[in-house]
């Protein structure tokens, strides 16, 4: 499952407990937004030239170039560039490797509920 999927997911699960049980729903769809924000705030950061090369796969050489010629925009400064997590190219070896670093560690619904609602039944 993406992790858009999974914000997605969990506001269904919101929907579906509401009206039986408004604290957990409320705590599903507060955890969707914060992992929306999170995902929002790491596809905004600037990477170096070294860290963009390490996630994509290319050289930070071709990156360089890359961004020279405008066909990355720079994010960061005239000597200095950087590129956006959300634009950076990926060779297709790198994107086998994200793959795998980004898989989730399988939780039912309860265990996730147990983890965001308190014993009395509010929000943590």
């Amino acid at each position: 499952m993406s992790v858009r999927g999974l914000a997605r997911t969990w506001r269904e699960r919101a929907d579906q407990l509401r009206p039986y049980a408004t604290a957990a729903a409320s705590a599903f769809e507060n955890a969707a937004a914060e992992l929306e924000a999170a995902v929002a705030e790491e596809q905004a950061t600037a990477l170096s030239l070294e860290e963009a090369a390490e996630e994509s796969g290319y050289s930070p050489d071709h990156l360089g170039r890359l961004v020279r010629e405008g066909k990355i925009p720079n994010a960061g400064k005239k000597n200095a560039p950087r590129i956006l997590r959300r634009l950076l190219p990926r060779k297709p070896a790198a994107l086998r490797d994200a793959a795998q670093d980004l898989t989730l560690v399988g939780a039912t619904p309860g265990q996730i509920a147990r983890a965001v609602v308190s014993p009395e039944g509010g929000p943590r």
